[in-house]
């Protein structure tokens, strides 16, 4: 509880608040009134992050309301923030043809290396905090990460650079640096293209608690389907015993038991119902924090050919890291290295981007024409992550 300890004492000390640290692992708080008003806590306060509580001290832990109770007194400070990394500015790969030819696979392109050049990346870290509500909730961080210079997506990378970071003293960019780093993903694209990063992420988090809940799900509805079908086999051989009986008591008693099968397969629904209402998650998303961060990097030129048209690339080697980036994809998660070029645009997508209709069998880039295909009209899928 160090880390949290050393963060409250930090919070109080920022509103005003002496805060003295105990041998215990505790702090005393001499609050001022809006804190004393926001928290809760008498003017002298002792507070704990002990599992045991000691004496009159209030416990504070990571269960409970209390990240809440300090996240309003955050409000929206810290939410976004920019950082400069100078590890490794000057290293560079020997063969830079190398590097490429084992992260690039255009299976229906060819490529060449033009020239590398050392420059500063402008990369978008996105810290997002979801929520699960289903019978249990669940509470989880993600991030995502943007390369702003290129367009690449920056997963692995960014979370290869996170131990950097953490042992780099925190760095605001210069001025010079800012106005150096090329921007090339515009607002508007970075928008369209989150929401399907974002499920990615969240969906490959929470793929055990989606196979846990499939499975009691399938358990659940086979019980209900089991029970209900022998309730079924009983009435049903009960109308074939009344079948050559005459009379009207016969007839009422066939009655009753048509009665009681549409009865049952109604609370057999009813039951279905129910178990999805039970088993349903509703996810919320929150943006927690957005970092801007300046790194240097190997900027490696691209040549692209595809039939007689011809495109340049930029991809980014990243030196703190020794890892290059995936190439820029126009269509799809880009999680990874694989992309198609299209021979109207020569846009680079993901294989499900030129992946032929389902009506009429032509591959169509879904890059140039999002919606339809151009010779059917079938409508298009939108990227269906794992």
């Amino acid at each position: 509880m160090g880390e949290l300890r050393d963060f409250v004492a930090e919070l109080m000390e920022r509103h005003g608040a002496a805060v003295e640290t105990l041998a215990d692992d505790g702090l005393q708080v001499l609050a001022p009134a809006p804190l004393r008003a926001a928290l809760g806590w008498p003017e002298l306060a002792q507070v704990t992050f002990a599992p045991k509580r000691l004496n009159e001290a209030i416990p504070i832990g990571l269960e409970g309301d209390w990240l809440d109770r300090f996240g309003s007194l955050l409000e929206d400070r810290g939410r976004w923030a920019e950082r400069q990394l100078t590890a490794c500015a000057t290293e560079a790969p020997g063969d830079p043809a190398r590097v490429l030819n084992r992260a690039l696979n255009f299976p229906n392109a060819v490529w060449r290396f033009q020239r590398m050049t050392a420059t500063i990346a402008r990369c978008l870290v996105l810290t997002l905090r979801y929520s699960v509500f289903s019978d249990e909730k669940h509470e989880g961080l993600v991030r995502v990460g943007f390369n702003l210079s290129t367009g690449a997506v920056l997963d692995e990378i960014i979370e290869r650079m996170r131990p950097v970071l953490a042992r780099e003293d925190w760095q605001a960019p210069e001025t010079a640096t800012r106005r150096g780093a090329l921007r090339e993903l515009e607002t508007a694209e970075l928008e369209a293209r989150i929401p399907a990063l974002l499920d990615h992420r969240i969906r490959r988090e929470l793929e055990p608690l989606l196979h846990a809940t499939r499975r009691r799900l399938e358990r659940d509805r086979r019980r209900v389907h089991e029970y209900h079908e022998d309730l079924r086999r009983v009435s049903i051989r009960r109308l074939f015993a009344l079948a050559g009986a005459i009379g009207e008591k016969s007839e009422a008693e066939r009655k009753r038991e048509r009665l009681r099968m549409a009865a049952i397969e109604r609370e057999y629904h009813a039951k279905l119902d129910d178990l999805r209402h039970h088993y349903a998650m509703r996810i919320v998303v929150e943006c927690a924090q957005a970092l801007d961060l300046y790194v240097p990097v190997q900027r490696f030129t691209v040549l692209i050919r595809r039939r007689r048209g011809e495109r340049t690339i930029f991809i980014d080697w990243h030196p703190s890291v020794r890892l290059l980036e995936p190439p820029p994809c126009d269509w799809g998660v880009a999680v990874d290295g694989t992309r198609l070029v299209c021979d109207e645009k020569l846009h680079l997508t993901e294989p499900a981007g030129q992946a032929p209709c389902q009506a009429c069998a032509k591959a169509w880039c879904r890059a140039c024409r999002p919606a339809r295909c151009p010779r059917c009209g079938a409508a298009a899928r939108t990227p269906a992550p794992v």
